[in-house]
């Protein structure tokens, strides 16, 4: 009977683990990915931004790039930004890299002057704004008071 309830509660967990990853926003990936399709990836990106009515953050860059993950350590490590962040915009990770520089999907945009870089879509996916990332670094890392500032410069008007 304990072996038949252990087994039961065993095969629960990994359904609900099962489910919870498949609930995850198909846009958004934890890092930047050279397998994945930006163009579908935007086209979610811009069904999440419309029905929440935040804007779209594309984060340009690569596993291969230590300012890529600097921002993402910062980032985590500033849990009001991170959460500012995602409250107002949907994320999306666009890889470059020479396994995949997305050439054609990058070339709708700004040509980018080094990673990682950020560019602020409308929720429909209209271009708005291309940021240097470089602009927001102190020292060997990134300044809290400068990304709050850029992200409410472009947080949409509610």
């Amino acid at each position: 009977m304990k072996k038949s309830l252990l087994l039961s509660l065993i095969v629960l967990v990994f359904v609900s683990l099962a489910n919870a990853q498949t609930e995850m926003p198909k846009s958004s990936a934890p890092k930047f990915d050279p397998k994945r399709d930006p163009f579908a990836d935007l086209k979610v990106s811009v069904e999440d931004a419309q029905k929440s009515g935040k804007r779209i953050l594309l984060d340009v860059g690569g596993e291969w790039c230590i300012w890529c993950h600097r921002l993402d350590s910062f980032l985590e490590a500033n849990p009001e930004l991170l959460k500012y962040m995602h409250d107002n915009f949907v994320v999306q990770k666009v890889n470059w890299s020479p396994d995949n520089k997305n050439e054609k999907f990058l070339s709708q945009y700004p040509k980018v002057p080094g990673y990682p870089h950020i560019f602020i879509l409308e929720n429909d996916g209209k271009f708005l704004f291309s940021k240097n990332t470089g602009e927001l670094e102190k020292e060997k890392s990134y300044d809290d008071e400068k990304i709050m500032t850029f992200l409410k410069e472009w947080t949409p008007k509610k």
